[in-house]
C-alpha cells in the first residue's frame, strides 16, 4: 500500500489529531502523520519557519521508505531543503493548496492566523506567480495552529474574514494553516463558496503524484 509521511512541523498533538481524522476519507493510502515535539506549538515567525525546515528534513532523512512527504506547514518549511534530499514528491500544503483554489475559482482568498504570516505568503506566492488572482489575505490577528480548528471564537471570526474576502471577489477560499482541517466542510456551509483545505489537497497531490 501506497504511504504518504504528513509532517507537522509544530509540536501540538491535537493539530496532528485533525490531520488525520480530515485524511480518513482517502482508501488505498496510509498516512502516517508525525508532529515534531521539539517544535513550537504554532509557526509564526521567520525564526520557526528557518528551524522547522531543518527538522522536516530531518524526518525526510530519517524515513526514507514513504512514498512521498507532504509538509503540512502553510509556510512550507523545508520544501525546497526536502526535495532536494529525495526524488520522490515532496509537496507543501501551501503550493497545493493555492493551486487547487486555482483549479476551482478565479480568484481566490487566504485567511492567515496572524500578520507576520503575510509576507511570507506574499513572497511565496509572487515566486508561484500567482499574486494576480489573488483576491487579498486577511489574518485573524495571531491565533494559534490547534485553535484554528477547535475554537468556535476563532471560526466565527474565519467566517467573517472569509466573507469579507469573497466580497473581495474570492471564488475560492484557502484557510491558511493546517491547523484549520476540521472546520473545511462547516466554512464552506457557511460562505457558500468553496473551502480548499491545504492538507487535503497537498496529500492528494502526493498521492497522484506517486500514482501517475
Amino acid at each position: 500500500m501506497t504511504r504518504i509521511l504528513v509532517i507537522n512541523p509544530n509540536s501540538s498533538g491535537g493539530v496532528t489529531a485533525g490531520l488525520r481524522a480530515a485524511l480518513a476519507g482517502f482508501s488505498g493510502v496510509r498516512f502516517d502523520c508525525i508532529d515534531i515535539p521539539e517544535g513550537p506549538a504554532t509557526i509564526l515567525t521567520e525564526e520557526d519557519v528557518a528551524r522547522a525546515g531543518l527538522h522536516v528534513a530531518d524526518r525526510i532523512k530519517a524515513d526514507p521508505g514513504a512514498d512521498a512527504y507532504v509538509i503540512a506547514c502553510f509556510s512550507d518549511p523545508g520544501l525546497d531543503l526536502g526535495r532536494s534530499l529525495t526524488a520522490k514528491p515532496v509537496i507543501g500544503i501551501q503550493e497545493a493548496g493555492i493551486l487547487t483554489a486555482l483549479a476551482r475559482a478565479d480568484r481566490f482568498g487566504i485567511v492567515a492566523l496572524g500578520p507576520k504570516s503575510i509576507p511570507r505568503h506574499m513572497r511565496k506566492m509572487r515566486a508561484m506567480g500567482v499574486l494576480g488572482r489573488l483576491a487579498g489575505e486577511l489574518d485573524l490577528g495571531g491565533v494559534s495552529a490547534e485553535d484554528a480548528g477547535t475554537s468556535d471564537e476563532v471560526f466565527a471570526r474565519t467566517v467573517e474574514i472569509g466573507a469579507h474576502l469573497r466580497d473581495m471577489g474570492a471564488g475560492a477560499l484557502v484557510p491558511g494553516c493546517a491547523g484549520f482541517a476540521p472546520r473545511r466542510r462547516a466554512l464552506e456551509e457557511a460562505l457558500g463558496i468553496a473551502v480548499i483545505d491545504p492538507v487535503q489537497a497537498a496529500c492528494a497531490m502526493a498521492l497522484g503524484a506517486v500514482q501517475a
